[in-house]
């Protein structure tokens, strides 16, 4: 039996009678896929594998049976809304009936056909519920799409920020190793022993400096994707000197506020591409001889006080961001940098953020003298409280 098969077939448990037979035959003549389970335990047993709606004969469930599909249905995905049909026996409503109708209620998306059951209300009834589950595999479906879809613009995105710190760092590299070449060539020529282990001295500490960035670069690429715990100075360390070179050349100067703060559990890699991320947007606003300030500090969550964790601020002396862009400023494909940019930077940061269980925010101002731009990243030391939104903006006014 195919996938889509199992996912529209019809779960009959009827224990009593010959309702159960009857059933599948009626569905089945109607070219509905059906199955008839001798058990309860069978019955849940098949949902595993797939159905499209189930029909219960209330007879057949005691309360220990009803917990056991609440359950089961209690831990379906988000996507999903499991219809349920109880057949129920005629009767007045009394306290015995109530009492029913409360121990269903954890069953869900039911519905309840009372007996006898005419075969065409029976039909639509089915047809109904099974038309309810199609459009939920639809939404599940487009959700998995979605899912993929991003997680190709995160690699993708990853890529480019790593294509972009190679060009950066190609000419650093180059330059001390031309110099090691120089430098090996007068060693072999030198005829004084103390001028050779001068040179061999400068030659190690270029060969150190090659070294260095390379590993930095490694670390972006090649960190773990488990949760560690994590300093964000040493991170924002390793980020600044894969930049050194474009911050020399473009005479920035950076301010470091690094104050005592706590290690947080992370991925250490995805936090890299954050600061990388937000480093290289305040480099692109500068431009020529601006100031970048970085800050870090132990600090409390401002919309929750109780909620304790680092907070990282990157500031710029940059053009700004434009109010209209501010507004979807973290929605995918929208950029500042025109068609120099993807759009996809900040995005995927705050969704690394988000996964992390903290908040970004920017304040930013285009009109001078006070031009530049604010982002303010809350990290918390526990996970397990993250907030159910990662984005909370800020804006200064442009007056």
């Amino acid at each position: 039996m195919t996938s889509l098969e199992l996912e529209s077939r019809v779960l009959v448990f009827a224990p009593t009678g010959r309702d159960g037979p009857l059933i599948c035959n009626l569905l089945t003549s109607k070219g509905i896929c059906c199955a008839h389970l001798p058990t309860a335990e069978n019955a849940r047993l098949e949902l595993e594998r797939g159905a499209g709606v189930v029909v219960l004969a209330e007879e057949g469930l005691t309360l220990a049976d009803i917990a056991e599909w609440a359950t089961q249905i209690a831990g379906q995905p988000s996507w999903s809304d499991f219809p349920v049909i109880l057949l129920t026996v005629t009767g007045e409503v009394d306290r015995e009936s109530q009492r029913n109708m409360r121990s269903r209620q954890p069953l869900g998306n039911l519905v309840l056909l009372e007996r006898p059951v005419r075969p065409e209300t029976l039909v639509s009834t089915v047809q109904a519920a099974l038309r309810s589950r199609l459009r939920q595999y639809q939404m599940r479906d487009f959700l998995n799409e979605r899912r993929a879809t991003e997680e190709a613009l995160r690699r993708s995105e990853k890529l480019v920020v790593a294509g972009r710190l190679a060009a950066s760092i190609a000419h650093e590299i180059n330059n001390p190793l031309e110099s090691v070449t120089n430098l090996l060539y007068l060693i072999s020529t030198s005829t004084s022993l103390d001028d050779a282990k001068k040179h061999t001295e400068v030659a190690e500490s270029e060969l150190a400096r090659v070294s260095q960035i390379v590993t930095h670069m490694l670390r972006f690429y090649r960190e773990p994707s488990k949760p560690a715990y994590v300093q964000i100075p040493e991170i924002l360390d390793s980020a600044l000197t894969l930049y050194q070179p474009r911050l020399a050349q473009s005479k920035i100067v950076v301010e470091r506020d690094f104050r005592e703060c706590s290690p947080i559990l992370a991925v250490g890699g995805e936090l890299r591409q954050v600061t990388l991320n937000l480093i290289g947007n305040a480099l692109d606003a500068i431009g020529q001889d601006g100031t970048l300030k970085l800050r870090v500090t132990n600090t409390h969550e401002r919309s929750n006080g109780s909620r304790p964790g680092v907070r990282l601020t990157i500031a710029d002396t940059g053009s700004g961001i434009l109010p209209e862009i501010r507004k979807t400023l973290f929605e995918p494909f929208v950029s500042t940098k025109g068609n120099r940019g993807t759009g996809l930077g900040l995005w995927i940061s705050s969704e690394i953020i988000r996964r992390h269980g903290g908040t970004i925010q920017v304040k930013s101002s285009v009109l001078p003298p006070s031009t530049g731009s604010v982002f303010s990243v809350f990290l918390p030391l526990n996970r397990t409280d993250a907030p159910s939104s990662a984005l909370a903006e800020n804006e200064l006014s442009d007056a």
